[in-house]
């Protein structure tokens, strides 16, 4: 079942730009290893539940995964061969906004070997591209 709000103020949101680099959410916070965004774009509901469920079968009850990001845009879209006017669309999916350095997923319990495999795949799913790193130490 792909995620959505359960209310929103609006149905339909505009499209917007995507600027800049993520300033929030950037680290590594809930678990040791985590898959960071590169480039920036739109990751829709279905993409989110591709790699959960990609994820679950490579951690296999293991370690714990950790979802970074939540769908809270509507993208709205007009069926083909309409002619123009007649107004917005209706809703098509939901999205979550991904700036350049997000991390998407994140991963506990694992050794690192397990952990990166299981990114990988994980990764493959999205639709840019993506990189595995590690939590920092605390200074």
């Amino acid at each position: 079942m792909p995620l959505m709000p359960k209310r929103v103020k609006y149905r339909k949101s505009q499209r917007g730009k995507v600027k800049g680099n993520a300033n929030r959410g950037n680290t590594v916070s809930y678990g040791e290893f985590g898959l960071q965004s590169l480039d920036s774009g739109w990751l829709s509901a279905e993409s989110i539940e591709a790699g959960r469920i990609t994820a679950a079968h490579a951690v296999r009850g293991e370690g714990r995964l950790y979802i970074r990001v939540f769908p809270h845009k509507s993208v709205t879209s007009i069926p083909a061969e309409t002619r123009m006017g007649k107004g917005k669309g209706e809703p098509e999916f939901w999205a979550a906004v991904i700036r350049p350095g997000q991390i998407l997923f994140e991963i506990a319990g694992l050794p690192e070997a397990a952990a990166r495999d299981c990114l990988a795949r994980v990764a493959y799913k999205m639709p840019f591209r993506c990189r595995f790193v590690t939590r920092r130490p605390n200074i």
